[in-house]
């Protein structure tokens, strides 16, 4: 279990500003790692942006620490920030990655994609009370009621993973395909299955193609 609680180049919880970030988001809380769990996942997921259109490949883009100073981010960048963030005071993490069919997406995404399915989508599980529990901080509360859909919550008990339905009824998210459970970021893996999927994205010296814009802007037609 100790290699779920260790600070590495992604889960760099030791970095000033994340910590001091992680004391902010603890204070008032009581002493309980449920609890304390309950209010960083809020944390990871409202206080940085979903913003799939920011991905890029340096190692450095997947951290906890770059998350948070850039304020938007995505599903593993989002994930490992959360994972992080319970590392930190004990409670041990991994990152989980998955493919997903996405049936609620903005046509612009799909149409940059040439897909509706999203390869490499990250959630955490933490170690709770004696068992893993899943959590996913990717859809942040405003980009949630842009979409018409219930922010996704975690209770510390439960898995919380994505909303299957929208308000309406629609399908909204449904895994496809497990890559595994990981205790850090597998960098390369990560590239290679993206890279598999969306080579269109990549010029030949390896450079992803870079689009303005945020998943918010195409929802909300501005």
């Amino acid at each position: 279990m100790d290699r779920y609680l260790q600070p590495t180049e992604f889960f760099d919880y030791n970095q000033p500003e994340l910590k001091a970030w992680i004391a902010a988001r603890l204070e008032g809380v009581p002493e309980d790692k449920v609890e304390q769990a309950k209010a960083l996942y809020l944390a990871a997921r409202d206080s940085v942006s979903y913003n799939p259109y920011i991905f890029r490949p340096e190692p450095e883009t997947f951290s906890a620490s770059y998350a948070l100073k850039t304020g938007e981010s995505y599903c593993i960048p989002k994930a490992v920030l959360l994972g992080a963030a319970a590392r930190s005071i004990g409670i041990p993490s991994r990152l989980g990655l998955a493919d997903v069919r996405n049936h609620l997406s903005s046509p612009k995404l799909i149409e940059w994609l040439r897909s509706d399915i999203f390869r490499m989508h990250g959630f955490i599980e933490l170690y709770l009370n004696g068992r893993w529990v899943k959590a996913t901080p990717a859809f942040n509360k405003q980009l949630c009621e842009l979409m018409n859909v219930e922010p996704l919550e975690f209770d510390g008990v439960n898995d919380s993973i994505f909303q299957e339905y929208t308000e309406a009824g629609e399908a909204h998210m449904e895994y496809v395909n497990d890559h595994g459970l990981f205790d850090d970021v597998p960098h390369n893996f990560i590239l290679s299955g993206i890279k598999e999927a969306y080579g269109h994205l990549f010029s030949e010296e390896g450079a992803p193609e870079i689009v303005d814009g945020s998943l918010a802007q195409d929802i909300s037609g501005r």
